[in-house]
């Protein structure tokens, strides 16, 4: 056994989190792709049974207030809430994060032009017209299209830069900024209490989109000033495909959010069938229509798995799984063969390590034939994605030995 091997199995002996690992579906596969899905938690499946035979099976429509249905996306809200640093009663689940992407960007525009605006200096410049939206360069495509769209249809500029850049373009015609908090390709973890700290100054609002942090590391929303900020819970939440996504409205501008989707679950008497809107208050806002019961409670099953976890164990575990992963690919993998692409220093690093390689797509289908699962983006990048609930030292050291045993039959 190599000092390595030796070394993992020291290092998941002492792991706190360890015991999770039993939690969840797995076999003999190490899989370092849930940053793209999320593994199978043991609960889910008993407790989706339970929702198609009995409750919906049952008791029908009685399970919309007999079951908790009506009651979900906002019950469910508050249980993520806490892993994004956020308290209760500021986070709404429902649709996908493209839908969420835009309620929230184009509803920050609106605050943002609003007489009482959104953030710190708004009374100092609330005679400028806020007509430009910032949004980052190297964003989820989605999201740039998003907020393309978000822009003609508010009469505003897209400007894209680089999150490093976003400081130095922001100015009085700023409405809102779109950011990504960890980068989907190189695992990039950008600043989010300065760079909110600088759109707040600016009198702009500021829409975080979580993908690929929420649940893999601390957030801190409220501890930071947010104001809106979205994301998926297929990812390190675990949710399931297609698990709805969540919206983050900060408090006190609940009840000037203007969703661009009103909708009859998001009226103040939804039940009331009347031809004019008016929104409910506080986060139930942030719905549209009916939700996604099948997977929305498979998604609150999932969360069990965070019962007695911390935010913080699970970030200084990522942050370890990624360390070592480094030293055992330098230690495997001839010098030259892969480049990391992902920041070494912690505090620009997410749960993810990205490497530059010749043929990324050859060399990760004969890692996944090899019982390693990672995937790659084109042109030249592995990803491998490191959710510390059930990925263990001992796999890391695996995969960084097949990706040597790999690379060495693959010409370079």
């Amino acid at each position: 056994m190599s000092e390595l091997a030796v070394k993992a199995e020291k290092l998941d002996a002492s792991d706190e989190l360890a015991a999770k690992r039993a939690e969840f579906v797995l076999d003999e596969v190490v899989y370092l792709d849930g940053n793209s899905l999320g593994a199978l938690p043991a609960a889910v499946p008993g407790r989706v049974e339970d929702v198609v035979r009995r409750q919906w099976g049952e008791l029908r429509i009685r399970s919309w207030t007999e079951g908790g249905w009506w009651t979900a996306p906002e019950r469910i809200g508050d249980r993520i809430a806490p892993l994004v640093g956020a308290a209760a009663g500021q986070v709404v689940v429902g649709d996908s994060t493209s839908v969420n992407v835009f309620k929230a960007l184009v509803g920050a525009v609106r605050l943002a032009r609003s007489a009482d605006g959104g953030g710190p200096g708004r009374d100092e410049v609330r005679d400028e017209v806020r007509d430009e939206i910032v949004v980052d360069a190297t964003t989820f495509p989605t999201d740039g299209y998003i907020a393309e769209s978000a822009a003609r249809m508010t009469g505003c500029t897209l400007r894209p830069v680089t999150p490093s850049e976003v400081p130095g373009v922001l100015g009085a015609r700023t409405a809102a900024v779109l950011l990504n908090h960890v980068d989907y390709r190189t695992g990039r973890l950008h600043d989010l209490p300065s760079l909110t700290a600088a759109v707040r100054a600016a009198g702009a609002l500021v829409v975080w989109d979580l993908c690929h942090s929420a649940g893999a590391l601390p957030v801190g929303l409220d501890e930071h000033g947010v104001h809106l900020a979205v994301g998926c819970t297929y990812k390190y939440l675990n949710g399931g495909p297609g698990s709805p996504a969540f919206l983050y409205v900060r408090a006190d501008l609940q009840d000037r959010f203007d969703s661009p989707l009103p909708g009859w679950n998001s009226h103040v008497e939804p039940f009331g069938m009347r031809a004019d809107y008016a929104p409910a208050a506080g986060a139930v806002r942030g719905r549209v229509g009916t939700p996604d019961i099948l997977s929305m409670l498979a998604l609150e099953a999932a969360l069990e798995v965070w019962d007695g976890v911390g935010v913080a164990a699970v970030r200084a575990k990522s942050l370890a799984l990624t360390d070592f992963f480094l030293e055992c690919v330098g230690a495997y993998v001839p010098k030259g063969r892969v480049e990391c692409v992902t920041p070494l220093a912690h505090p620009e690093r997410g749960s993810q390590i990205a490497l530059r390689c010749e043929d990324a797509g050859d060399v990760m289908q004969r890692l996944i034939e090899r019982g390693v699962v990672g995937d790659f983006r084109r042109p030249d990048v592995l990803r491998f994605g490191f959710t510390p609930l059930y990925v263990g030292f001992a796999d890391v050291e695996r995969a960084a030995r097949v990706l040597a045993d790999v690379l060495a039959e693959v010409p370079a």
